[in-house]
């Protein structure tokens, strides 16, 4: 299930991830502390942790964060923004390799970054930096794809333009991977409205996050650049479109 470029893929994706990339409800907080008893004294591995957004919610709250990334560039910019923040450790690690210390962590997040790992190696990682009874929650952002004709349109960019879009879709972890990673005690889920609002130059910038999309020295932007405008200038109501999302949240023990 991993692939050979994914820990190097977003490299060129940095400034964009950190504008244009969506953050995560309040709600999933308060779902964590009812549900799993999060306290502000647990210590967090947050895994793929990229440029820190969710390191960061997990810091106001008063939490340690260790934010795992193998990505350099993305690791550093995690670094910066974070930097004031007491409770951030930086790792240089992976999902299958994190270099914590068995029995280490309360809880382990996973956010827009589970469908890279590999599912078996991972599993026996986890297992061994949770302490007892420990948690995992993994979240994504899943964009509508068909709920606005301006949704309608983006989809069909994408399948159009983007380079390997349909072969990195997170929504190829289903049930069946989720359930063999958490094993026989199963896992709970539930999601939450998530949004975004963009003029054009925010709509580009959160295209060129995806590191599916072609960047601006790739051959294939100027049509992919091209198309964007005129799907802005057609759906765009106000100078602005909306993004909306499903953030999908699945946690439970490592059984």
């Amino acid at each position: 299930m991993s692939r050979p470029d994914s820990t190097s893929r977003f490299s060129d994706r940095v400034d964009s991830y950190i504008q244009y990339r969506p953050s995560y409800p309040e709600a999933i907080f308060d779902l964590l502390a009812t549900e799993c008893g999060l306290r502000a004294d647990w210590v967090v591995a947050d895994v793929g942790s990229g440029t820190g957004i969710l390191s960061r919610l997990f810091c106001d709250r008063g939490n340690t964060v260790f934010g795992v990334e193998p990505n350099r560039p993305m690791r550093e910019a995690a670094e910066r923004h974070l930097g004031d923040s007491a409770g951030f450790i930086s790792i240089s690690g992976t999902a299958e390799d994190t270099t914590l210390p068995a029995d280490s962590v309360d809880l382990i997040a996973a956010a827009q970054a589970f469908h890279w790992f590999d599912l078996r190696t991972t599993r026996r990682e986890f297992s061994r930096i949770l302490r007892a009874a420990g948690w995992v929650v993994l979240i994504w952002n899943d964009r509508h794809k068909e709920s606005t004709p301006f949704l309608r349109d983006y989809e069909r960019l994408l399948l159009t333009h983007g380079t390997d879009y349909c072969q990195v879709d997170h929504t190829r972890v289903g049930d069946e991977e989720l359930r063999t990673f958490f094993g026989p005690v199963g896992y709970r889920s539930t999601s939450f409205e998530n949004a975004q609002v963009f003029d054009f130059d925010g709509l580009h910038g959160r295209l060129l996050s995806s590191s599916y999309a072609p960047a601006e020295n790739d051959p294939g932007y100027p049509a992919m650049a091209q198309e964007l405008q005129q799907l802005f200038d057609t759906r765009q109501v106000d100078g602005r479109v909306t993004f909306e999302y499903d953030t999908r949240v699945f946690f439970g023990r490592l059984s």
